[in-house]
């Protein structure tokens, strides 16, 4: 699934593992973020992708909402007309873990090494999948004119991988460190929106690993350009296990509570 040689997950004692989490650090205290390379292999990005393509294309979730940068509008008693609050569509088609059990991303996904590398980086003592295989690993669609709008996260960081690059936008856009956590900076946000503040553009190619820090960075994707749909998958690790999404936060992500194979069966998709 991912290149070994590279990126030797599966040797945490060796000096070469020792050598690469150090890089990864300094790479996410300089920029935020930090990106790998060709760390999904092409062969699990197409094993991947004949899984999920047909699942995207006739099952997949579709979520449009508008929101602001904070995805809240109760912010210290601003009038809903602050330049701050300003809202912008977001829409992305969302499949899920148990939508392609066994496929590569999945399966990197449950990898206990994964779990332990990305412990390493962050300086956690250990981090956990989710016992959750609705929200735990989501493979995100966006078609042409769609776009993951502004927005700071509500996770400290965000695990993602490139599996499909569009043919132009659909570009990965931030801006490091635009609040802090006594500081919501609205007039930092409002320049944001009206072109005033220099962005960044962190490039990926399919295969790239990212991992991101999005609670005090603003960030964004691009509106998709093209016929070719941007994909990429979302992982999500927890430093307690166990964890699991609420129901309203189901219903509201992914529009369902039953496990796929329960609701499938239901529908007669077999």
């Amino acid at each position: 699934m991912i290149d070994l040689e590279r990126y030797p997950l599966d040797k945490p004692h060796s000096q070469e593992f020792k050598t690469l989490v150090d890089q990864c650090k300094m790479q996410l205290a300089k920029d935020g973020l930090f990106n790998l390379v060709s760390f999904f292999t092409e062969e699990a990005i197409d094993e991947t992708l004949a899984v999920a393509k047909p699942m995207i294309e006739t099952q997949a979730f579709t979520h449009a909402r508008e929101h602001n940068v904070y995805f809240r509008d109760d912010i210290d008693d601003l009038p809903p007309e602050h330049p701050a609050l300003r809202r912008y569509k977001t829409i992305n088609h969302t499949v899920c873990a148990d939508q392609v059990e066994g496929c590569p991303i999945v399966s990197l996904y449950d990898w206990p090494p994964m779990a332990a590398f990305l412990a390493c980086v962050m300086d956690k003592p250990a981090l956990y999948p989710m016992d959750d295989r609705i929200a735990c690993a989501n493979v995100m669609t966006y078609y042409e004119g769609e776009a993951l709008n502004w927005h700071f996260d509500r996770s400290e960081f965000t695990t993602t991988i490139l599996l499909q690059a569009p043919e132009a936008g659909g570009e990965f856009e931030y801006v490091q460190d635009l609040r802090g956590p006594e500081n919501p900076n609205f007039e930092g946000i409002a320049a944001l929106y009206d072109g005033e503040i220099d962005t960044k553009i962190c490039p990926q190619s399919p295969g790239t690993l990212n991992v991101f820090k999005g609670v005090n960075t603003a960030h964004r994707v691009t509106p998709v350009i093209g016929n070719t749909p941007r994909i990429n998958a979302v992982l999500t690790y927890y430093e307690n296990p166990g964890a699991k999404f609420t129901e309203a936060e189901l219903l509201g992500f992914y529009g369902r509570t039953k496990p796929w194979s329960q609701l499938a069966a239901e529908k007669g998709l077999g």
